[in-house]
């Protein structure tokens, strides 16, 4: 089994069902509280680990109540936690978001211990990220820290796999002209390029767009429509998967996690994405982020459905 790093953030959601939002100065009754663990890294470790790869998570947490329950989070689906540190005087990650009746919502996000991922994290887990056969990275911490685990991954020769999000417009392009994977959604595929994308066609021209930076391989995630990628062996789409859904919440996070172990350990891209868009149709069949994820089990069970059952109404798969 190929070891995967996962090099990013973690956050605790908390997550208040509302009525209204209160005027200022008001006190109001809300219905319902949940606490939840998230963070886009933390997200992409977990998916990884489910279905079924050994990762390594390297993140940063407060000195706070949240810091243990994230690292329980994390052991529990058998991630090596040996890099998730806690970073004194800073309270851990935090995503207090809001839920209105009509389901739409209102989200903080207080990146906390993340800001202390840096440059240093990277040299000091070295010699544990050296052993890895992928980085995968995303931009919930400091651009400092995905520089660094970029570079890293070139001077040693290690595959790595940037997911742009929340998106960036300014990206170091000699940074980025080193990535092997760069795997964006459509609104971040357009604002990295800087050309509009509004359909599969539009987003293979930003694509090839990036490929000239030096980018050696760009998947595109088109929601509906799959997955796309325009690289080094050429261009295809991976057609979405048709599902009922329930929660489209980290289903691009899923589709990472879950390329990233299977990419990591057979090295082929097109089966990889076939999986990876598979996998983010499972998870949005489920409410939540990380507790839609599914373990191998389910995963293969949920494929098995697919031919025997196929569902009527076509949603998100990545």
């Amino acid at each position: 089994m190929s070891r995967i790093a996962v090099i990013g953030s973690n956050m605790v959601d908390l997550v208040s069902y509302v009525d209204r939002m209160p005027l200022e100065g008001e006190t109001l009754e809300a219905p319902r509280f949940v606490i939840g663990c998230g963070g886009k890294g933390a997200n992409q470790a977990i998916a990884a680990a489910r279905t079924g790869a050994d990762v390594l998570f390297i993140t940063r947490v407060g000195d706070d109540i949240f810091s243990e329950q994230t690292i329980r989070n994390l052991q529990d689906s058998g991630i090596d936690t040996k890099y998730v540190k806690k970073s004194p005087g800073f309270s851990s990650g935090v995503a207090p978001i809001f839920v209105h009746p009509d389901s739409h919502n209102s989200i903080l996000i207080i990146k906390g211990a993340n800001r202390c991922l840096n440059a240093a994290s990277i040299e000091e887990a070295a010699d544990d990220i050296q052993k890895c056969a992928l980085i995968v990275l995303q931009l919930e911490v400091e651009l400092e820290a995905v520089y660094a685990a970029i570079d890293f991954g070139a001077r040693h020769h290690i595959p790595v796999l940037l997911n742009p999000a929340p998106a960036i417009a300014d990206l170091d392009e000699n940074s980025i002209g080193k990535l092997d994977f760069l795997v964006p959604n459509e609104t971040e595929l357009s604002l990295i390029s800087g050309m509009p994308v509004t359909s599969t066609e539009t987003a293979r021209l930003a694509a090839r767009a990036l490929l000239a930076k030096g980018i050696k391989n760009v998947i595109a995630t088109l929601g509906v429509q799959g997955a796309l990628y325009v690289g080094q062996e050429g261009e295809w789409v991976v057609p979405g998967i048709t599902v009922q859904a329930v929660d489209t919440t980290g289903a691009g996070d899923a589709f990472v996690g879950c390329f990233a172990r299977f990419w990591s350990e057979t090295r082929d891209i097109r089966a990889a994405m076939e999986k990876a868009v598979l996998y983010s149709a499972c998870s949005v069949t489920a409410c939540g982020t990380q507790t839609s994820y599914p373990d191998q089990q389910k995963f293969q069970e949920f494929q098995e459905s697919l031919s025997k059952h196929p569902h009527p109404h076509a949603m998100s798969a990545a």
